[in-house]
């Protein structure tokens, strides 16, 4: 499978250059804003287009990875890696943007691989190659996890699924006066079927609904534990769209370092 960028960037970038090209070709017409407003879009457009311009190479076969991004460039056998893991970041509410996942590499002993190792992995926290963020790729997520799937094998870890089957068929404690179990569970599976979206506005809508329907919950004689109900339902709505500032919540099976975006150095501007 060969990762295509995404060429979106590109064409807007082509766009704003033109612009301002065309503003600061009116020379006796314009302003002071005029200038400034046609050196700015020149700019960020020339900037956007360089960026684009960039050696791109992502290729994920049987063999292994064939990557040339910033910074990094070589075939990397599977034999090399001992983990490639697909992590989705856990989006801000209220931000418009679309949901980075990262494609992070943790090599294997041994592994000639040297790095920039400047993200970390979810799962142990230990020092991983950010390869790419699939947001600047044409193909889905989901297709690049069945690739990655179908030929890295058990290395592959889909930090998405991790998160869904946190929540799969939860085990409460009941005791009276707890919450009605079946609102709880319906609540819990609106939550995990957004979880695998990439929708920042889908994320957001839901977490607002799961807040407010949870705040409502009716208690039954015999009923859910309310503190551990409460506990997950802190988790999951953090899991769907966190508030600004607002930590993400640590994996039980990973008490050392879950999925937090702050875990990568530079979330903002990975290589490629």
């Amino acid at each position: 499978m060969e990762l295509r960028r995404d060429r979106t960037l590109l064409v807007f970038g082509l766009f704003l250059f033109v612009t301002g090209a065309l503003v600061l070709g009116c020379i006796e017409r314009l302003t002071v804003f005029g200038w400034i407003f046609g050196l700015m879009t020149l700019l960020i457009g020339g900037g956007m287009v360089l960026a684009q311009r960039r050696p791109f190479t992502f290729h994920i076969g049987p063999n292994g990875l064939v990557v040339q991004v910033t910074g990094f460039s070589r075939a990397v056998p599977w034999a090399e890696v001992d983990a490639i893991i697909l992590d989705p970041q856990v989006p801000v509410v209220g931000e418009k943007h679309q949901i980075s996942t990262f494609l992070l590499l943790v090599p294997a002993a041994g592994s000639t691989i040297g790095g920039p190792f400047d993200g970390r992995s979810p799962l142990d926290g230990r020092p991983a190659l950010v390869l790419v963020d699939l947001v600047d790729v044409k193909q889905p997520v989901d297709e690049v996890a069945s690739v990655l799937a179908r030929y890295a094998g058990s290395r592959f870890t889909d930090v998405r699924q991790l998160r869904r089957a946190r929540f799969d068929s939860p085990r409460f404690t009941m005791r009276p006066g707890g919450y009605e179990p079946a609102r709880v569970n319906e609540l819990i599976q609106v939550g995990q079927q957004v979880l695998l979206s990439e929708q920042s506005r889908l994320r957001s809508d839901a977490k607002t609904f799961v807040d407010r329907i949870r705040a409502e919950l009716p208690t039954s004689e015999l009923g859910y534990d309310r503190t551990e109900v409460d506990s997950m339902l802190d988790e999951l709505s953090t899991l769907i769209a966190r508030l600004p500032d607002q930590a993400v919540p640590l994996d039980r099976h990973n008490p050392s370092n879950p999925s937090d975006p702050s875990s990568h150095s530079n979330p903002s501007n990975p290589p490629g």
